[in-house]
């Protein structure tokens, strides 16, 4: 039996990247290999992310994304213009009756959602 202990992105920049995301999760970057490597653990997460050096990222959509949930009592427009301000860039909202997410892009591009619980 295999588990899944980390979700590792393509970046030019993994001290960058990982820096941003520890920030915004609340987390740490626990593990640094000479700019090549870094591994961010957050306490809500229930696996790590990885960031890999890489020299040509991948362009156009990722094919994996991350999914956040939220608690429905944040105010959402809140939520959008912090992580904006941060240095996010907010892709739409979507959803259904019932259920909404915010599609957003990490500072290299990397698209993640943040909605209501699943």
């Amino acid at each position: 039996m295999v588990g899944l202990s980390m979700i590792t992105m393509d970046t030019a920049d993994p001290r960058a990247l990982a820096g941003w995301w520890a920030e915004r999760l609340g987390g740490e970057i626990v593990h640094e290999a000479d700019g090549w490597f870094c591994i961010v653990r957050a306490p809500q997460l229930p696996a790590a992310i990885g960031f890999q050096k890489v020299d040509d990222p991948t362009a156009g959509k990722n094919r994996l994304h991350l999914d956040f949930d939220v608690d429905q009592s944040v105010d959402r427009a809140a939520l959008v213009t912090d992580w904006v301000a941060a240095g996010a860039r907010h892709l739409g909202r979507r959803g259904e009756a019932g259920f909404s997410w915010d599609t957003f892009a990490d500072p290299d591009g990397n698209e993640f959602c943040i909605g209501d619980p699943h």
